[in-house]
């Protein structure tokens, strides 16, 4: 929804509820009393909806949401976050004609544009501009009409948010379990927090029926009535201490108690298990393999937002990271893997560890013992994993808040533990190094692969040492921000290069005379049938090249490469682009997506044209995620001059919504089937993913989707012939590129929408055919293999 149409429904409440609605939706926060009575009386004594909505907008507090871009906000907080992109994701220009749609339904005449940019320029902030547009008459018409506002009644402006109420996603029913096979103790320990203890063990009352598991609690010396509720329990064993031994020491001391012959689950006081099956779904996996020692699973907070699907640590710091943390749940790390580590609020330990390994390290007296124990199995060679079946609720460190326990201090303490054990082991389990310069902190596809690439290679045990490969003097002049929002890239971005290892320059072919490593790599791709003459002087220059697919290893062989061309595919994270991953549905209607940048590479006319004349007289929707950076194209604009009126209901553009990468796999899981005629693709991202997602995906039978896509897992669109590859990019002169048959994506279009059950059967094929095949796990082994040898 644009912003005109969040506001128009917001008026249509009265009262407190309209207050309330504002504080959830510009500040983020639950309504306080005092505010609801200020505005409530406000709004009595004759003041307008509008006026309110300004105030808020106005104050120090908004001021603050918005320099920090949203940062925290909920999937609620709709209007904080369209406020806040408006604001600082947009140039002059951009952010005027958004504006313009967003609150007036409509293109900015040239001459308000000039005004609004002069405004701007002589030190008109951009909340007064946004304030002055939603204050006109024309604004305030719109909102008081009878119905929605539409963008000049045409094509609706929507945007996709994953709201957890509305999901409608179905979570593939779990399969029995077996049965256990071995006794399982549950051990907890206590320390005050009674109400979280009450809740721990009302979630556990049927899980203590088993006859095959016992729950063993030991009270760490509690004052706060504790011990006399856990001694009423009749289903539990209670040990106590007088005194707090700490979380080390006590587990340890609990574990004696256990029976010798079971396996230990040791499971935090502010853990809610409330998951049918789930230790016998502990135990099955720990028992799938002879060499599994611990298994731990996922963990969910009180708000519903994952905290943990594993753990890493990394020896520069010392300080370890809980994968997944504060992302919405979408079901995303849904199998059991290996990891570093899991954290044992929830962990399963099998009773031939203990007996191979001891207790946990009484050094740590709380704080680091459960990654020390889980490097320590890892060493034995034994395999740590963390369960995506089970999810357990976790309320997180509640003893420490509890009982107002310093927890820097004693964080800081264990840390310092464990760097003096663990750190020069952890330095020395690396098995080979590389150099890689390149790009991770932009919205494009060269960042987003380099960036996971990164991340698959250091789980290879390839030590990763990172520099952005543009800045001044290069095709991109623009310096990277110095940080990225993934801890791991931090990482290796302040490790120093090694100079004996090879060094890959991973960006586009003119900047690899930037690679100054023993052994030179140049990996690119290009989307056309040639290759510029400098990329190829510079490739020349390089000890080997590599390329994402059998495409590019055609055109940059044939255009002049002489030294050694590797075939090095990409891939996709199988964790957050699975069939099982939570959607968000539009509507009921069948729905195809669209993911694209706006330009003549994508081709989006004849699509929309195309859809157009297939789906005139049916009921189903065309939802088009555009994302456009060249301030010269109105894309809006560029869509009207089609003249789709007759099928204007049934296309959504989602335009220029930047969405968490992490979610983009619960877009694609909210249409029926995804389409790409694009003219040419480097490696075709967008494909594979909504590949793995399951969904059947129609796409240009031409370039490196090839080596993925074809009549088994998709819908290949045939092509007519090669045409010039007219363009802005100067990389594509002289060259070719597809031209799609638009009368077989017609009939591809129809085809899948009459046939929806078979085009769901190869959609479920392709997406078993990127698991077994198209991971990123997959594409850092073809790298480490080849490292190996070099």
């Amino acid at each position: 929804m644009i912003l005109i149409q969040r506001l128009y429904l917001l008026f249509r409440l009265e009262g407190e509820q309209f207050i309330a609605e504002l504080y959830s939706q510009l500040l983020n926060k639950e309504p306080e009393p005092n505010g609801i009575r200020h505005f409530t009386r406000l709004l009595q004594a004759g003041h307008s909806k509008l006026s309110i909505v300004v105030s808020f907008l106005r104050s120090n507090e908004m001021k603050k949401k918005i320099a920090q871009r949203g940062a925290g906000c909920n999937e609620r907080a709709a209007l904080c976050h369209t406020i806040s992109s408006l604001i600082l994701n947009r140039g002059e220009a951009e952010f005027i004609r958004d504006l313009y749609v967003e609150l007036l339904c409509r293109d900015v005449e040239d001459q308000a544009l000039i005004h609004y940019q002069h405004m701007l320029r002589t030190g008109r902030s951009r909340i007064s501009i946004l304030l002055a547009i939603l204050t006109s008459p024309e604004c305030q018409a719109l909102i008081v009409q009878p119905d929605l506002p539409r963008l000049n009644g045409t094509i609706e402006l929507g945007s996709f948010q994953l709201v957890p109420e509305e999901v409608t996603g179905t979570k593939p029913p779990a399969q029995p379990a077996p049965p256990l096979q071995r006794k399982v103790s549950i051990v907890i320990l206590t320390w005050n927090g009674l109400e979280h203890t009450k809740r721990c063990l009302d979630s556990l009352e049927e899980t203590a029926r088993h006859e095959r598991i016992e729950i063993v609690v030991f009270d760490n010396g509690s004052t706060d009535g504790t011990l006399p509720y856990l001694q009423s329990i009749p289903w539990i064993r209670v040990i106590e201490h007088g005194a707090n031994i700490g979380f080390t020491a006590g587990n340890n001391l609990a574990m004696a108690h256990c029976d010798p012959g079971s396996d230990i689950l040791m499971l935090n006081n502010d853990i809610v298990a409330e998951e049918p099956q789930w230790v016998e779904r502990l135990q099955e996996t720990a028992y799938s393999d002879p060499n599994i020692g611990i298994v731990g699973c996922r963990l969910r907070g009180d708000d519903g937002l994952v905290q943990h699907a594993g753990t890493f640590i990394f020896a520069e710091t010392c300080w370890g990271q809980q994968i997944g943390g504060q992302e919405t749940d979408i079901r995303q790390y849904p199998s059991a893997r290996d990891v570093q580590g899991v954290v044992f609020a929830c962990a399963y330990v099998k009773r031939s560890i203990i007996e191979e390994l001891g207790g946990l390290d009484t050094d740590y007296f709380a704080y680091f013992e459960d990654t020390d124990y889980c490097l320590r199995v890892l060493e034995q060679g034994y395999r740590v994993v963390c369960d995506g079946r089970v999810t357990l609720t976790h309320s997180q460190n509640t003893t420490t808040k509890v009982n107002q326990v310093d927890f820097s201090g004693l964080f800081e303490q264990s840390r310092m533990i464990f760097r003096d054990k663990w750190q020069a082991r952890l330095e020395g389990s690396y098995e080979r190094r590389l150099n890689w310069h390149s790009i991770v902190n932009a919205p494009t596809g060269y960042a987003t692969s380099s960036k996971n690439l990164m991340i698959a290679l250091d789980e290879q045990r390839i030590k990763m040492h990172y520099r952005y490969v543009y800045g001044l003097g290069t095709p991109h002049a623009a310096e990277e921000p110095p940080m990225s929002d993934d801890y791991r890239i931090n990482i290796f971005r302040m490790r120093h290069a090694d100079p004996n290892a090879p060094e890959v320059v991973y960006g586009q072919g003119d900047v690899f005379y930037k690679n100054e490593g023993k052994y030179k790599i140049g990996y690119t791709m290009l989307e056309v049938d040639g290759v510029p003459g400098e990329w190829i002087h510079q490739c020349n220059c390089m000890d080997e090249i590599w390329v994402p697919s059998r495409f590019n290893a055609d055109t940059f062989r044939h255009s002049g490469v002489r030294v050694p061309i590797r075939i090095m595919p990409l891939g996709v994270d199988p964790n957050y682009f699975h069939p099982g991953i939570r959607s968000a549905r539009f509507s009921d209607r069948f729905t195809f997506l669209s993911v694209f940048e706006w330009g003549e590479r994508k081709n989006p006319e004849d699509m929309l044209r195309t859809f157009a004349n297939v789906f005139a007289h049916d009921d189903v929707l065309l939802v088009c995620k555009i994302m456009n950076a060249d301030p010269t194209i109105n894309v809006l604009a560029e869509i009207r001059k089609l003249n789709l009126k007759h099928v204007e209901s049934k296309i959504m553009i989602l335009y220029n919504q930047k969405l968490p990468s992490y979610l983009l796999g619960s877009l694609y899981r909210s249409a029926d089937c995804f389409l790409l005629p694009t003219r040419g693709e480097g490696w075709g991202m967008p494909i594979l993913e909504a590949m793995a997602c399951g969904l059947p995906v129609i796409a240009t039978d031409w370039s490196a989707q090839r080596d993925f896509l074809n009549e088994r897992t998709g819908y290949p669109i045939k092509v007519k012939q090669l045409v010039p590859a007219v363009a802005k990019c100067p990389y594509y002169t002289n060259f070719r590129w597809a031209d799609p048959d638009y009368e077989h994506l017609a009939y591809l279009m129809r085809h899948v929408y009459e046939n929806r059950e078979a085009a769901r059967e190869r959609g479920r094929n392709a997406a078993q055919e990127v698991m077994s095949r198209w991971t990123w796990s997959h594409a850092a082994q073809h790298i480490a293999d080849r490292i190996q040898l070099i």
